[in-house]
């Protein structure tokens, strides 16, 4: 046993076991032991670095990382919406909003792949130069459009190229259907489809809607893999409901385009007011555009000369001359005026006639149109009085229709710059002042409207409170005066219209030129039609007609206009006629020569039988 233990604690001792030499086998499992303890050291050091890293991940730094992400794949993108619809007044669509694509790039992904930027560039339709220029100049962003409110169809044939860095997005463009008609009341919108004229720019706010927003994770294509979360839900943007008829609409523009072409004159406006409400029935405007494609077309086709252009009325004016007269008290309808020998001194110039017209009453002024006759009520008014009746039915200052860019016109007052001692004469038929068509429009319906100024608006059912201009005796009296000049003898036969009693007055005013007036005319005619209970109220301006084709005065170039828009509206809004013995007159002619063509003459009750039941309704 002694020995034992004395050999047992040799063995342990490594002093002497290193002295002795230890045998082989045990030397091996020693270094094997230690060998696995230093691994698992370094593998357990690991574990820990590695847990302490992802508790730092996850939960310490957990922010950070996660936006680090995000703006790598996550991105959060716009909802398109559509803007509102614009209807007429009886809900028919004027403009609407068409669903589009855009395709977009991500230039650091393109310029990656350069191979493929001309098969890119021919399926855009554009120059390869001009695509790697586009790409180049934003080479340090993520975001380009490469061609905007497509076709979905050819969206999807861009995409079918699987081009990376290539995407596309929803968007909508505006569309007009009645296109160059009412291009000029609807103006355009931009590619944004912001409101750039016209009413699209007026009620911009009311039409465009509330873009939404969603995340959404993108792929290195930019393609949406997953939707994330909804940010805010698009808000569509609201109807618009004018006062417009399209159907009025047309006949306006259709019969301006005819007397254009038919003057050879270079521009022409034409309004149509609602007499009851002040309402814009109908607006249009030559030359004008196509709404659908405005790049192709002149910029100043764009303007809408109704309400920007500013034009000397000429013998417009006379009704509101009579009225103001009559008023006053200075005047009455039967009062004579010597107007021979056809012109007044006017300072060191003259009051002209066409025509020596003799002794003219009241009535007569306004039939033969007498600047003379005009000039002589005026002599009989007050500076002041003048101004403040003119002023009273809207000259000098905007209708307050809200369109964009109108005009307020030009009215001087007594005692400015702009008034001398010759104005007051010169103002009374038509001359030395400035208004738009739809300034005369507004002061012409009031006359129908028994003395009531309404403001004109474009908005369906936006009826401000009238304001009183004028007595309505008086207007009833001026109004009855004006029916003269489209009968027999009065200087716009041509906008008579059969089966109604149309009151109206034609202008031709001369258009100003450096030191004095030129020999291009504006021709007019301003009517209200039916006189019994005035239904419309419309002026119609003909720009530069041409002389050697049929004339220049405005019952010539300006009254077919007024006959053939208000025949049609009359008829579409089914409004009665009041003069309907003439109408059954022409008829019974009409009959009686057929008749008599046949050879036989038909009974008298039998032919008012027969046209009284095709009476106009």
């Amino acid at each position: 046993m002694k020995h034992f233990g004395q050999r047992l604690r040799w063995f342990g001792s490594d002093d002497r076991r290193e002295r002795a030499g230890a045998h082989p086998r045990m030397r091996a499992q020693f270094d094997l032991r230690r060998r696995m303890l230093l691994v698992c050291g370094f593998l357990g050091l690991g574990s820990v670095a590695l847990l302490a890293r992802a508790l730092d991940l996850q939960v310490i730094d957990h922010a950070f990382y996660q936006q680090q992400g995000d703006a790598r794949f996550l991105r959060e993108i716009p909802i398109a919406t559509s803007r509102g619809m614009i209807t007429d007044r009886n809900g028919e669509p004027l403009a609407i909003s068409s669903p589009v694509e855009s395709v977009w790039g991500n230039p650091k992904e393109l310029l990656k792949a350069p191979a493929r930027l001309p098969e890119l560039a021919r399926a855009l339709g554009m120059p390869q130069d001009e695509l790697a220029s586009r790409l180049s100049a934003r080479a340090d962003k993520e975001f380009v459009y490469l061609k905007r409110r497509i076709n979905p169809d050819e969206a999807a044939r861009i995409l079918a190229l699987d081009i990376p860095g290539v995407a596309s997005q929803r968007e909508y463009r505006r569309f007009y259907p009645q296109g160059e008609a009412l291009a000029h009341v609807l103006g355009f919108t931009n590619i944004d489809d912001r409101g750039q004229e016209g009413l699209e720019l007026a009620f911009d706010d009311w039409l465009r809607g509330t873009p939404g927003a969603k995340r959404v994770i993108r792929d290195n294509k930019g393609r949406i893999v997953e939707n994330v979360d909804l940010v805010r839900a698009a808000q569509p943007g609201r109807d618009l409901a004018l006062s417009i008829d399209r159907r009025i609409q047309y006949l306006t523009h259709r019969e301006l385009r005819n007397a254009i072409l038919e003057t050879g004159a270079s521009s022409g406006s034409a309004v149509v007011l609602d007499v009851a409400t002040g309402e814009v029935l109908a607006m249009a405007n030559l030359p004008t555009f196509n709404p659908n494609a405005v790049g192709s077309s002149p910029r100043d086709a764009h303007r809408n000369r109704a309400v920007t252009d500013l034009m000397e009325p000429g013998s417009t004016m006379k009704p509101l001359t009579v009225a103001l007269g009559l008023e006053a008290g200075v005047i009455t309808p039967a009062t004579l005026f010597n107007t021979n020998p056809g012109w007044i001194p006017n300072g060191k110039y003259r009051t002209n006639d066409t025509h020596n017209w003799g002794v003219l009453d009241t009535t007569g002024v306004i039939r033969k149109s007498s600047n003379v006759g005009a000039a002589m009520i005026a002599k009989r008014l007050g500076d002041a009085q003048f101004y403040a009746f003119m002023r009273r039915f809207g000259y000098g200052q905007r209708t307050g229709s809200g369109f964009p860019g109108e005009a307020a016109g030009l009215f001087p007052s007594p005692g400015s710059p702009g008034w001398s001692g010759t104005s007051k004469q010169t103002m009374s038929y038509g001359y030395g002042l400035n208004a738009t068509p739809l300034q005369i429009a507004t002061a012409y319906a009031a006359l129908g409207n028994g003395g009531l100024l309404h403001q004109p608006s474009f908005v369906k059912g936006q009826h401000n409170p009238p304001r009183r201009v004028l007595d309505a005796k008086i207007a009833s009296e001026v109004l009855h005066m004006m029916q003269t000049v489209t009968e027999p003898g009065g200087t716009a036969t041509q906008a008579a219209i059969l089966g109604y009693h149309v009151a109206g007055k034609t202008g031709t005013s001369r258009k100003a030129s450096a030191g004095g007036y030129s020999r291009r005319y504006i021709g007019y005619f301003a009517g209200l039609v039916p006189v019994e209970h005035p239904r419309f109220a419309m002026v119609v301006a003909v720009n530069d007609p041409d002389p050697s084709r049929k004339g220049y005065y405005g019952g010539v170039v300006a009254g077919p206009v007024f006959r053939n828009t208000m025949e049609g509206a009359l008829r579409l809004m089914d409004v009665s006629p009041d003069d309907l013995d003439a109408w059954l007159a022409v008829q019974q002619a009409a009959e009686a020569k057929r008749q008599k063509a046949e050879g036989r003459a038909a009974p008298a009750s039998a032919s008012v039988s027969a046209t009284t039941a095709r009476a106009p309704q």
